[in-house]
Protein backbone atom coordinates (compact mmCIF):
# COMPACT_ATOMS: atom_id res chain seq x y z
CA UNK A 1 0.00 0.00 0.00
CA UNK A 2 1.58 3.46 -1.15
CA UNK A 3 2.48 5.74 1.87
CA UNK A 4 1.92 9.06 -0.41
CA UNK A 5 0.70 9.72 -3.69
CA UNK A 6 4.67 10.61 -4.52
CA UNK A 7 5.44 6.93 -4.40
CA UNK A 8 2.26 6.26 -6.34
CA UNK A 9 3.01 8.78 -8.85
CA UNK A 10 6.63 7.76 -9.89
CA UNK A 11 5.60 4.32 -9.82
CA UNK A 12 3.53 4.27 -12.78
CA UNK A 13 5.23 7.35 -14.40
CA UNK A 14 8.44 5.19 -14.71
CA UNK A 15 6.39 2.55 -16.52
CA UNK A 16 3.63 4.64 -18.33
CA UNK A 17 5.41 4.74 -21.62
CA UNK A 18 5.59 0.75 -22.08
CA UNK A 19 2.69 -0.46 -19.49
CA UNK A 20 0.31 -1.64 -22.39
CA UNK A 21 3.52 -3.33 -24.13
CA UNK A 22 4.31 -5.47 -20.76
CA UNK A 23 0.26 -6.73 -20.75
CA UNK A 24 -0.40 -6.85 -24.20
CA UNK A 25 -2.72 -10.03 -24.05
CA UNK A 26 -5.53 -8.20 -21.20
CA UNK A 27 -7.69 -6.78 -23.39
CA UNK A 28 -10.50 -9.87 -22.90
CA UNK A 29 -9.94 -9.93 -19.51
CA UNK A 30 -10.69 -6.34 -19.41
CA UNK A 31 -13.94 -6.56 -21.60
CA UNK A 32 -15.24 -9.32 -19.37
CA UNK A 33 -14.91 -7.84 -16.24
CA UNK A 34 -16.74 -4.39 -17.64
CA UNK A 35 -19.38 -6.77 -18.92
CA UNK A 36 -19.67 -8.23 -15.12
CA UNK A 37 -21.22 -4.93 -14.18
CA UNK A 38 -24.16 -5.08 -16.33
CA UNK A 39 -24.10 -1.71 -17.58
CA UNK A 40 -26.86 -0.55 -19.51
CA UNK A 41 -27.41 1.93 -22.82
CA UNK A 42 -27.55 5.60 -20.97
CA UNK A 43 -25.42 4.51 -17.64
CA UNK A 44 -22.53 6.93 -16.19
CA UNK A 45 -19.46 4.96 -15.06
CA UNK A 46 -16.46 5.88 -13.65
CA UNK A 47 -12.87 3.94 -14.53
CA UNK A 48 -10.87 4.75 -11.07
CA UNK A 49 -7.38 4.58 -11.44
CA UNK A 50 -7.74 3.77 -15.40
CA UNK A 51 -4.12 4.23 -16.43
CA UNK A 52 -3.48 3.71 -19.67
CA UNK A 53 -7.01 3.42 -20.27
CA UNK A 54 -7.44 -0.15 -21.37
CA UNK A 55 -11.23 -0.08 -20.02
CA UNK A 56 -12.88 2.83 -21.09
CA UNK A 57 -13.35 0.90 -24.88
CA UNK A 58 -15.17 -1.78 -23.17
CA UNK A 59 -17.33 0.77 -20.98
CA UNK A 60 -18.20 2.76 -23.76
CA UNK A 61 -19.53 -0.62 -25.52
CA UNK A 62 -21.67 -1.42 -22.74
CA UNK A 63 -22.83 2.92 -22.10
CA UNK A 64 -23.07 3.57 -25.97
CA UNK A 65 -22.98 6.89 -27.25
CA UNK A 66 -25.84 8.59 -24.55
CA UNK A 67 -23.76 7.10 -21.69
CA UNK A 68 -20.89 9.13 -19.77
CA UNK A 69 -17.25 7.28 -19.19
CA UNK A 70 -14.79 9.00 -17.45
CA UNK A 71 -11.31 7.76 -16.74
CA UNK A 72 -9.49 9.29 -13.64
CA UNK A 73 -6.10 8.82 -12.87
CA UNK A 74 -3.47 10.16 -10.70
CA UNK A 75 -0.70 9.97 -13.21
CA UNK A 76 -0.58 12.27 -15.80
CA UNK A 77 2.05 10.29 -17.91
CA UNK A 78 -0.52 7.73 -18.02
CA UNK A 79 -3.13 9.47 -18.79
CA UNK A 80 -1.15 10.74 -22.03
CA UNK A 81 -0.31 7.17 -22.68
CA UNK A 82 -4.13 6.72 -22.94
CA UNK A 83 -4.68 9.83 -25.19
CA UNK A 84 -1.46 8.15 -27.58
CA UNK A 85 -3.48 4.67 -27.57
CA UNK A 86 -6.60 6.66 -28.64
CA UNK A 87 -8.87 5.83 -25.64
CA UNK A 88 -9.67 9.68 -24.83
CA UNK A 89 -12.14 8.88 -27.68
CA UNK A 90 -14.30 6.33 -25.43
CA UNK A 91 -14.41 8.72 -22.44
CA UNK A 92 -13.11 11.95 -20.73
CA UNK A 93 -10.05 11.87 -18.94
CA UNK A 94 -9.44 13.99 -15.71
CA UNK A 95 -6.48 14.22 -13.63
CA UNK A 96 -7.47 13.67 -10.28
CA UNK A 97 -7.44 11.62 -7.00
CA UNK A 98 -9.69 8.76 -6.42
CA UNK A 99 -9.58 9.86 -2.64
CA UNK A 100 -11.17 13.53 -3.28
CA UNK A 101 -13.30 13.29 -6.57
CA UNK A 102 -14.36 16.68 -8.39
CA UNK A 103 -18.05 14.68 -8.79
CA UNK A 104 -21.61 15.20 -7.46
CA UNK A 105 -22.94 12.61 -4.88
CA UNK A 106 -24.82 9.90 -6.56
CA UNK A 107 -23.82 11.06 -10.06
CA UNK A 108 -23.09 7.18 -11.11
CA UNK A 109 -24.12 4.22 -12.04
CA UNK A 110 -20.88 2.20 -11.45
CA UNK A 111 -17.24 2.44 -10.79
CA UNK A 112 -15.05 -0.13 -12.38
CA UNK A 113 -11.34 -0.27 -10.85
CA UNK A 114 -8.21 -2.40 -11.94
CA UNK A 115 -5.57 -2.54 -9.69
CA UNK A 116 -6.72 0.21 -7.73
CA UNK A 117 -7.09 -1.11 -3.98
CA UNK A 118 -3.44 -2.13 -3.48
CA UNK A 119 -2.49 1.65 -3.81
CA UNK A 120 -4.70 3.03 -2.15
CA UNK A 121 -3.25 5.22 0.73
CA UNK A 122 -6.68 5.11 3.34
CA UNK A 123 -8.88 2.05 1.44
CA UNK A 124 -11.67 2.61 3.81
CA UNK A 125 -12.14 6.24 3.07
CA UNK A 126 -11.09 5.70 -0.44
CA UNK A 127 -13.51 3.21 -1.33
CA UNK A 128 -16.26 5.55 0.62
CA UNK A 129 -15.56 8.22 -1.52
CA UNK A 130 -15.97 5.79 -4.58
CA UNK A 131 -19.20 5.41 -2.35
CA UNK A 132 -20.30 8.69 -2.62
CA UNK A 133 -20.57 9.54 -6.07
CA UNK A 134 -22.49 6.38 -6.76
CA UNK A 135 -26.42 5.81 -6.36
CA UNK A 136 -27.35 3.49 -3.51
CA UNK A 137 -27.87 0.38 -5.67
CA UNK A 138 -25.14 1.31 -8.31
CA UNK A 139 -22.08 -1.39 -8.02
CA UNK A 140 -18.46 -1.40 -7.97
CA UNK A 141 -15.65 -4.11 -9.55
CA UNK A 142 -12.66 -4.75 -7.95
CA UNK A 143 -10.63 -6.21 -11.03
CA UNK A 144 -7.13 -7.67 -11.55
CA UNK A 145 -6.60 -9.63 -14.66
CA UNK A 146 -4.69 -12.20 -13.00
CA UNK A 147 -5.53 -13.42 -9.31
CA UNK A 148 -3.60 -12.76 -5.97
CA UNK A 149 -1.71 -15.79 -5.91
CA UNK A 150 -0.17 -14.95 -9.49
CA UNK A 151 0.41 -11.84 -9.08
CA UNK A 152 2.32 -12.55 -5.87
CA UNK A 153 4.65 -14.91 -7.57
CA UNK A 154 5.31 -12.57 -10.28
CA UNK A 155 6.54 -9.83 -7.61
CA UNK A 156 8.24 -12.89 -5.97
CA UNK A 157 6.37 -13.00 -2.82
CA UNK A 158 3.28 -15.40 -1.34
CA UNK A 159 0.02 -14.07 -0.38
CA UNK A 160 -0.91 -13.81 3.33
CA UNK A 161 -3.55 -13.64 5.89
CA UNK A 162 -3.17 -9.75 5.95
CA UNK A 163 -3.57 -9.33 2.47
CA UNK A 164 -5.93 -6.21 1.50
CA UNK A 165 -7.87 -8.39 -1.71
CA UNK A 166 -8.72 -11.36 0.71
CA UNK A 167 -12.45 -12.42 0.94
CA UNK A 168 -12.09 -12.31 4.83
CA UNK A 169 -10.83 -8.68 4.49
CA UNK A 170 -12.24 -7.06 2.05
CA UNK A 171 -15.99 -7.78 2.85
CA UNK A 172 -15.66 -6.03 6.14
CA UNK A 173 -13.29 -3.18 4.34
CA UNK A 174 -15.92 -2.81 1.99
CA UNK A 175 -19.05 -3.38 3.81
CA UNK A 176 -17.82 -0.37 6.22
CA UNK A 177 -17.45 1.97 3.27
CA UNK A 178 -20.82 2.04 1.69
CA UNK A 179 -20.47 -1.44 -0.21
CA UNK A 180 -21.94 -5.03 -0.10
CA UNK A 181 -19.89 -7.97 -1.56
CA UNK A 182 -21.82 -9.85 -3.72
CA UNK A 183 -19.39 -11.84 -5.38
CA UNK A 184 -16.05 -12.68 -4.92
CA UNK A 185 -13.75 -14.74 -7.67
CA UNK A 186 -9.79 -15.45 -7.10
CA UNK A 187 -8.42 -17.52 -9.76
CA UNK A 188 -5.01 -17.93 -11.74
CA UNK A 189 -6.07 -15.95 -14.53
CA UNK A 190 -8.17 -12.77 -12.95
CA UNK A 191 -9.72 -11.28 -9.68
CA UNK A 192 -12.85 -9.79 -9.31
CA UNK A 193 -14.67 -8.25 -6.44
CA UNK A 194 -18.60 -7.29 -7.14
CA UNK A 195 -20.23 -5.29 -4.85
CA UNK A 196 -23.31 -2.82 -4.79
CA UNK A 197 -23.74 0.26 -3.22
CA UNK A 198 -26.16 0.14 -0.07
CA UNK A 199 -28.69 2.75 1.00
Amino acid sequence: MADDHTHVQGFFTARAADWDSRFPDDGPAYAAAVHSLALGPGDAVLDAGCGTGRALPALRVAVGPRGAVLGVDLTAAMLESAVRAGRDRSGALLLADVARLPLRSQSLDAVFAAGLISHLSHPGPDLAELARVVRPGGQLALFHPIGRAALAARHGRRITDADLRAEHNLRPLLARSGWRLDSYTDEDDRFLALAVRTL
